[in-house]
């Protein structure tokens, strides 16, 4: 039986920290690419379709928030976990998160072992 490989969108303006959890994922059998702006994050989750996108909230020019509500608006079919990676932890920042339609708000430094968990349940329950 053929297993599909999980697919990850890393989105950070941060290109090493972009990078860098592309590479996690990849060592753990997950195709993860990184991306470095909202806008472009669009167009690569239209010929990519990940499964999974791990945005940045401060971004310039389209931030976090706006590149979640975006791709709600726009994709069809079953929707993707949206997990926000920021370095903001205030009630209001999870408020923020939720209402552009985030699955997951995670604060930086991420703990590699909670996202891959996080991941490991979308692979055994897809959407």
């Amino acid at each position: 039986m053929v297993t599909k490989r999980l697919k990850v969108l890393c989105v950070d303006d941060n290109h090493d920290i972009a990078d860098s959890e592309a590479m996690l994922l990849d060592v753990y059998g997950i195709d993860a690419r990184a991306c470095y702006d909202g806008p472009h994050a669009i167009l690569a989750g239209r010929e990519f379709h990940p499964d999974a996108y791990l945005v940045d909230l401060n971004m310039p020019g389209m931030d976090g928030c706006e590149v979640a509500r975006e791709l709600r608006a726009e994709h069809d079919g079953p929707p993707p976990l949206l997990v926000a990676i920021t370095a903001k932890s205030a009630a209001e920042d999870y408020r923020r998160t939720q209402a552009a339609g985030f699955d997951a708000h995670l604060v930086k430094p991420v703990e590699p072992n909670r996202l891959l968990k996080m991941l490991a349940e979308l692979r055994r329950n897809p959407t």
